[in-house]
């Protein structure tokens, strides 16, 4: 991973970014966060929950920052775990290559949530799954020694971390239980319904997704055929619009009803 830089921290308001043509999305140079938005609101930042505003501004004030541009592969699987990210604006996604070379999506992020949360154990770990950015994105880096000080600091910050951890295994006994349970087109609705939920963009005509058949396959558990004979199908009810990468869903409820 590429050098992280200390955040130029500001005590209140919203992120300032560099929009100079030399901080372009995807630069490797740092730009400006205020910390005191982010501190503010203990209900931004699952992580941060039951933290004084003093502490949760020192916490983020030893974060480093960095904005990356889309499809930028942030964690790596079976890499070591030295880094935990918390996504502050954008959208990022986990993903597993199987060993025949197959990339399974799974959990899809949204601003708020962390990842790398192995870096709090005690033991050095390997990270389980990738981690990508699915648009420009900005994210706060803590190095494995410096947030696991912070843990031994704040206790709350390490109860936060299982709690989440906690999170991911009621997501992954749900998404089992689907994969028993439902019909491909049941999965592959509840996907794109969540997804729209979560990192969708609303619009006069709809929520609009960046998302290919292809990753709606991989993430719903279906083939690439199967994924694509259904959006066919929805798109000629009108329930979406899909075009090359893109999804617009117009109405969700024909989705979850058919």
């Amino acid at each position: 991973m590429s050098s992280w830089h200390k955040c130029d921290l500001e005590p209140h308001g919203s992120p300032v970014e560099d929009t100079s043509p030399r901080a372009s999305a995807g630069s490797d140079r740092p730009f400006r966060l205020n910390a005191g938005w982010l501190a503010a609101d203990p209900l931004r930042i699952r992580l941060l929950e039951g933290l004084s505003r003093e502490e949760r501004h020192s916490i983020l004030a030893a974060a480093s920052c960095r904005r990356l541009s889309r499809h930028t592969v942030v964690t790596s699987q079976a890499e070591q775990a030295d880094h935990m990210f918390l996504l502050v604006k954008g959208s990022a996604r986990y993903f597993f290559i199987t060993p025949e070379g197959r990339t399974i999506y799974l959990l899809w992020l949204t601003p708020g949530e962390i990842f790398g949360g192995a870096t709090l154990l005690t033991e050095p770990s390997l990270f389980l799954v990738g981690t990508e950015t699915v648009r420009d994105s900005c994210v706060l880096a803590w190095p494995r020694k410096t947030i696991r000080t912070l843990a031994a600091r704040y206790p709350k910050l390490l109860e936060n971390g299982l709690a989440i951890a906690t999170d991911y295994l009621t997501w992954y006994l749900a998404s089992h239980l689907s994969l028993v349970c439902h019909t491909a087109r049941q999965r592959l609705a509840h996907v794109l319904v969540s997804l729209a939920s979560g990192i969708g963009r609303k619009g006069p005509d709809g929520i609009d997704l960046d998302i290919t058949n292809e990753q709606l396959a991989n993430t719903a558990n279906v083939t690439l055929f199967t994924a694509s004979r259904l959006m066919s199908e929805w798109q000629r009810s009108g329930a979406v619009t899909k075009t090359r990468g893109r999804v617009l869903l117009r109405h969700p409820e024909q989705l979850l009803s058919s």
